[in-house]
């Protein structure tokens, strides 16, 4: 079985394990905001687990577990939208970047209360996956006005409430409908989807970014150099602007974030 093949279904089987405790799963809390629940770590071991027994020389990254960057790495959110799932509220999903040469070459995002599979490979295109349906290949909005635009803005802990708002003010003053869902990931998939325009997040990580951004690229959008030649995105998360062609200039822009070199 080749790597996507492998991913297609290793994505599939945590969603359902993962799904098995929605909205039921005990949490504590990691921070304000920010929780951790039992399924979090139950959904990376597995996912660890068949990862070492298919390809034992690979890397992994988790969420819960940590690792070391490689050639070849795994990149694992286990649950992506903790506070949704651990409150019954369906929008979460397991999400699983592989990486060579530190940029994403496959990813796979499964958001299990809608059975949907999101794929995605390097020069492959995007692609959604449902129940009973063909497969559709995705792409980004049409919009090419920013003040028609949709624009998800994540919230981080790892900048301040100060910053955070200066941003949504900077979006809602130039004329975009503005939304918070609690998914990076699936914010990713939104913009891949052409649901929404763009999502913005002044500091994300690697495993909740790893697949959606290649997603958002192979489905004809930018996003900026998350994954820098010095690996910093990697190790410590990075900014993360995702969006069409035709609104990344002025997004950046209104934004105020420094200039984004697109792949």
């Amino acid at each position: 079985m080749n790597r996507l093949d492998f991913l297609r279904q290793l994505v599939r089987e945590a969603g359902a394990l993962a799904h098995t405790g929605f909205g039921s799963s005990a949490a504590s809390l990691k921070g304000r905001h920010d929780v951790l629940t039992e399924m979090d770590g139950r959904v990376e071991r597995h996912v660890r687990a068949a990862i070492a027994a298919a390809y034992p020389n690979d890397a992994v990254i988790g969420e819960e577990d940590g690792g070391e960057p490689g050639e070849r790495i795994w990149i694992i959110d286990p649950i992506d939208g903790t506070a949704n799932y651990a409150r019954g509220i369906a929008h979460y999903c397991v999400s699983i970047g592989y990486l060579e040469g530190g940029q994403p070459v496959a990813g796979a995002i499964h958001d299990p209360s809608h059975d949907r599979l999101y794929l995605a490979q390097r020069g492959g295109g995007a692609w959604l996956s449902e129940a009973g349906q063909p497969d559709r290949r995705l792409a980004v909005s049409a919009c090419d006005t920013l003040g028609a635009a949709t624009v998800e803005c994540g919230w981080s802990l790892r900048r301040s409430t100060e910053d955070y708002l200066a941003m949504v003010s900077r979006v809602m003053h130039a004329g975009c409908a503005m939304r918070r869902a609690g998914s990076g990931a699936l914010g990713l998939v939104d913009v891949a989807a052409g649901r929404i325009e763009a999502y913005a997040e002044l500091h994300i990580n690697a495993w909740d970014c790893a697949a959606g951004v290649l997603l958002v690229e192979e489905a004809g959008g930018h996003c900026n150099d998350f994954f820098s030649a010095d690996g910093a995105g990697l190790r410590e998360g990075n900014v993360l602007v995702a969006t069409s062609h035709a609104l990344a200039a002025e997004l950046e822009r209104v934004l105020a974030i420094a200039p984004l070199r697109h792949r």
